[in-house]
């Protein structure tokens, strides 16, 4: 009982695998992260750490750390795109203020885990490109292009998107294009921008921004309703002028932004169903998902990275006091739910953020109306996710 001592593989050094890694160090296993990159990096973009996530960092015992690495959040400003007048605010300060709500640059974080991690004993190891991952043995069977194979006791995929690891254990699926597409950019940001995550809706698309590193950044995403494919890929660069184009009616605040993207990042959203299958038990190990990799979401409600957190922390829970083959089946019962909920709540908000003509009018009447008559009201609608802590017994 319990996972002390045993050997343990983690496929993907992003923030669930190296979440996860460190978890399952600091509970004793002997933890070896598997990257394929030639180092440990993201590419620059932003996070938001809602406070169910906040608490897990904490957790980790890195709750100073990152106070000191992120903005603490003070509302989110949902603003009409055309003239930028505010439909709608929430009060993200009476979110438990212990924990409080961040903005984070993604990099940052990965930092902060990473140096944790290694801290705590685990191996990361790079450049391994992962070929196979192949459960029909007694073990985990993972080779890498350079001819490498590893057989742990337990196999964790935290691969993301593709996951080989998700498609060992559930066959492949193919996604389906939401007819949404995305940029992503960070751009400078202007003297004492409030920390507020601001999202300006419009017809068919909306835009979210909030400031990084102290407010020296300005974090942009901003996501157009098309019908042309896209891939989903976070390496593709686009010409800033389609970014431009596609906003062209919003309000000048707006433009001021897009005026300083120089060469954004474009991708395609799908949407991936939540796996089925999270874990297998096989005669003298196991494997597991977790992260993107068992319940992809879209973007809409900021909640990747937290619900990549959660999962880090209970799994890593239930196999430091459970038997293995009860810690998986106890871990993807209590979450699967859950994740569940959040990716409809994300689904969602897409469809609320691009609403028009008639709809949208009466829409944000009644979110005026609503914020004037009960303003806590939108954003206790969000007590169970905001309010929920994993790290606490009898969550």
């Amino acid at each position: 009982m319990g996972i002390a001592g045993q050997q343990v593989t983690v496929i993907g050094a992003g923030v669930a695998g190296l979440a996860v890694s460190l978890a399952l160090a600091q509970n004793g296993a002997e933890v070896t992260v598997l990257e394929q990159a030639d180092a440990i990096r993201e590419v620059g973009a932003g996070l938001q750490i809602s406070p169910n996530a906040a608490c897990v960092l904490q957790a980790f015992g890195l709750g100073e750390a990152l106070n000191a690495l992120s903005l603490r959040a003070q509302a989110v400003e949902l603003c009409d795109g055309r003239n930028g007048k505010q439909v709608l605010r929430l009060d993200l300060a009476r979110l438990r203020p212990h924990q409080g709500y961040h903005f984070v640059h993604r990099a940052d974080l990965i930092d902060l885990l990473a140096s944790a991690a290694r801290a705590t004993g685990v191996q990361i190891k790079l450049l391994q490109q992962i070929e196979t991952v192949d459960l029909s043995g007694p073990r985990p069977r993972v080779t890498t292009a350079t001819g490498a194979e590893y057989t742990p006791s337990l196999l964790i995929g935290a691969d993301g998107l593709h996951s080989k690891t998700r498609a060992a254990l559930n066959g492949k699926v193919a996604p389906f294009f939401t007819r949404h597409v995305a940029w992503r950019t960070l751009i400078r940001c202007e003297p004492n921008a409030a920390p507020v995550a601001e999202i300006h809706m419009g017809a068919g698309r909306h835009l979210v921004s909030y400031p990084l590193r102290g407010g020296t950044l300005r974090n942009i995403v901003a996501v157009e309703e098309r019908n042309t494919w896209v891939p989903e890929s976070w390496s593709l660069r686009d010409d800033a002028s389609s970014m431009r184009q596609a906003f062209a009616g919003f309000s000048p605040r707006v433009q001021s932004w897009l005026d300083q993207v120089q060469e954004p990042y474009l991708w395609g959203l799908f949407r991936h169903p939540v796996a089925k299958t999270w874990s297998k038990t096989l005669p003298e190990a196991a494997a597991v998902i977790l992260g993107d990799a068992a319940h992809p979401m879209l973007p809409f409600l900021a909640q990747g990275a937290a619900m990549a957190l959660e999962d880090a922390w209970l799994l890593a829970h239930h196999l430091s006091r459970l038997p293995v083959p009860q810690a998986l089946t106890a871990y993807q019962t209590q979450r699967a739910p859950r994740s569940a909920r959040v990716v409809a709540a994300a689904n969602g908000n897409a469809r609320a953020y691009h609403l028009s003509g008639v709809q949208r009018s009466v829409a944000h009447a009644g979110l005026r109306l609503g914020n004037l008559i009960a303003p806590n009201l939108a954003l206790k609608r969000f007590d169970w996710l905001y309010d929920y802590d994993v790290t606490r017994s009898d969550a």
